[in-house]
């Protein structure tokens, strides 16, 4: 019987999950065994999981699961080294030329498991069969724009947590942007027509500010790109791969410029292809802005799990694009499982 494990995440301030309830009746209704584990962050009760017939593990309790058993969660493992005998479903970031990746690749392969990667589960088309991406935009947009509030202020953008739902962040930053007495920035956005774009926009159009719309067409030259220093606030959510133009290049840290505030949503600093290479690592929930210049200011926003500040409408909506395949477990050589396979094995 195809066994599916849920992970507890063990990151700070990851509370979303990749199955609900309801999704994991409905894989017991097609003959496959989950078990979840407790968890003292996700945003899902427990309750529901027993509920809908799951076994219930110990937080964290997965190195210790059957071998058989296809574990499964979002963001990274413990970096402690370990081999990985297992199958993983996650989000690995290990094929784009990430540095942190060769290790993970390496756990397994001195484990020989198999990862699959949750970037990396493509239909027939290539086309991801789930994302995050919506509202990995809208958090990360406004996180953007509490940075950009706290320049008004002349300061850096504060913490940053978990809200109950868009409404209340929305509340808040509303609060926030009227506070500052300013007229609302200008803010442009590329990779606009994708799931991660439109988040962005929505949250922007939403607080009233104009924004300026990109995607393939306008970045087809290869750039340079100076209309974007024109702009006070810059939304990268195009994710870095080979042949991805450079969006701000360190002379733009010099320029004159209007552009004081950087949200980059598809966060890969450590990416060969990042395309903005005016800073080199990810920014946290505690310090959510890292100052990459100061004459004049630039804030860089880059933090790696923006979704999970809305966790119940993110890991509601990944779910219910996810279940579709996960029902399709009981065959992993065939379809997304088998693309995915086929992924790690060019890259292992």
């Amino acid at each position: 019987m195809t066994h599916l494990w849920v992970r507890a995440e063990q990151r700070p301030n990851e509370e979303r999950v990749g199955l609900t309830p309801e999704g994991a009746a409905a894989l017991i209704a097609a003959g496959i065994r989950v078990t979840v584990e407790e968890s003292h962050a996700r945003a899902i009760p427990l309750d529901g999981y027993k509920d809908a017939g799951c076994e219930i593990a110990p937080e964290n309790s997965w190195p210790d699961a059957p071998l058989d058993a296809i574990i499964f969660g979002l963001k990274e493992l413990p970096e402690d080294g370990t081999p990985l005998p297992h199958r993983h479903i996650m989000f690995g970031h290990a094929y784009k030329g990430q540095h942190s990746g060769r290790k993970l690749l390496e756990r397994f392969k001195a484990g020989g498991g198999t990862l699959y990667d949750l970037e990396y589960l493509v239909d027939e088309g290539g086309r991801r069969v789930a994302a995050f991406g919506y509202w990995a935009g809208y958090a990360g947009a406004a996180v953007t724009l509490k940075t950009w509030a706290a320049q008004q202020r002349g300061g850096i953008c504060p913490p940053v947590g978990v809200y109950a739902g868009k409404d209340a962040l929305n509340a808040e930053l509303r609060d926030e942007l009227d506070a500052t007495g300013a007229t609302r920035p200008r803010a442009i956005v590329i990779g606009a027509l994708g799931r991660v774009g439109t988040g962005a926009a929505d949250l922007c159009e939403a607080m009233g500010v104009a924004v300026t719309k990109w995607d393939m067409a306008e970045t087809a030259s290869g750039g340079p790109f100076p209309e974007i220093l024109d702009h006070d606030l810059f939304l990268n959510c195009v994710f870095a791969r080979p042949g991805t133009p450079v969006f701000v290049p360190r002379e733009a840290l010099t320029a004159r410029r209007n552009l004081t505030a950087i949200g980059d949503v598809a966060c890969d600093p450590d990416s060969d292809y990042n395309p903005v290479p005016v800073y080199d690592r990810a920014t946290t929930w505690e310090a959510p802005a890292l100052r990459v210049a100061t004459d004049p200011v630039m804030d860089v926003m880059a933090i790696d799990n923006l979704p999970s500040m809305l966790p119940v409408e993110s890991s509601e909506d990944y779910a219910a694009q996810l279940l579709p395949s996960l029902l399709t477990l009981t065959d992993l050589e065939k379809g997304v499982w088998g693309r995915a396979r086929d992924e790690f094995n060019k890259h292992v």
